[in-house]
């Protein structure tokens, strides 16, 4: 019964936090799935990464605030329907609703099948950013943690080496503690600019920051 009532009390300040959170409220005042979309919203203000007429793949894209802002972000006046001059590619292991004009790729990029997905997409285009907030199941045991981060963000780095064109950027989401400086040096080896940088908008308690590469080493010329 203590357990219980613990439980319960958690829960309901998690709620309390949740539904007084300035960036739900505001996620849900401008249609967006999560609050997420404006941590990519100050990564791009930060660093100028999106552009109309791009083509960006969205890795991890589920439930699809990212997908949404970035359609927003390549629309005329910002509209979420309507017109967009871009192309966005989004993938995820689950299922995604559907957002207007982006194309949604459902399974693990590391299959064939799905690759020919998004080759028959980008029709031979190089990709101009490729953004990631994927994150696994976390176990709370650190090391079992850090390995499955780690190996998200080296999937995500190979993918982005594969297709991004020269000048490219590449966006993912780590995570503070044991693999944190292997990951920046994992960056540093593929992107000539790389910078870290925690949004205000992720939670004061999260050890989440995103990892910002920029321009593909050996292929900047």
């Amino acid at each position: 019964m203590k357990f219980q009532t613990k439980s319960k009390k958690v829960n309901k300040t998690w709620l309390h936090q949740h539904i007084n959170d300035p960036y739900v409220q505001a996620a849900q005042k401008d249609g967006y799935r999560a609050r997420a979309a404006y941590k990519l919203k100050e990564i791009d203000e930060a660093f100028h990464l999106i552009q109309p007429g791009q083509v960006v793949v969205d890795l991890g894209c589920t439930p699809g605030a990212w997908s949404q802002y970035l359609r927003r972000r390549m629309a005329p006046q910002g509209a979420a329907a309507g017109q967009l001059d871009g192309t966005i590619i989004a993938l995820d292991l689950l299922p995604m609703e559907p957002i207007e004009g982006v194309h949604y790729i459902q399974g693990d990029f590391r299959e064939n099948a799905v690759l020919q997905q998004l080759e028959a997409v980008l029709q031979g285009r190089a990709v101009d950013v490729v953004v990631s907030d994927m994150a696994p199941n976390l176990s709370g045991h650190s090391s079992t943690d850090a390995a499955r981060v780690s190996h998200l963000i080296e999937l995500a780095v190979d993918f982005a080496s594969r297709h991004l064109r020269p000048q490219g950027a590449l966006v993912a989401k780590v995570f503070h503690g044991p693999g944190y400086d292997a990951l920046v040096a994992l960056f540093r080896d593929h992107f000539v600019h790389v910078k870290p940088l925690k949004p205000q908008s992720s939670r004061q308690k999260s050890t989440e920051t995103f990892l910002i590469g920029r321009t593909l080493k050996g292929q900047s010329e």
